[in-house]
């Protein structure tokens, strides 16, 4: 299992949260997400996945789910 974790600014609520899990379990070989919610502020994104995955991947997803990825 590989873990990878990530920033993500912008997040207020669990809708958010339900936003970037559902674009990020999209993505292939990712088996677990779990976030850290720090309500407008930064929170922790871990991401298991069973291959490493494609940081401009993820950010993608992050992006796509309307919200800011950073290492």
């Amino acid at each position: 299992m590989n873990s990878t974790t990530v920033t993500v600014s912008g997040m207020t609520c669990e809708h958010c949260v339900r936003a970037v899990t559902e674009e990020l379990t999209a993505l292939d070989d990712v088996t677990e997400v779990t976030i850290d919610l720090h309500a407008g502020g930064d929170s922790p994104v871990t991401i298991t996945s069973s291959a490493p995955l494609d940081p401009s991947a993820v950010r993608a997803a992050v992006e796509e789910a309307g919200y800011t990825a950073t290492a």
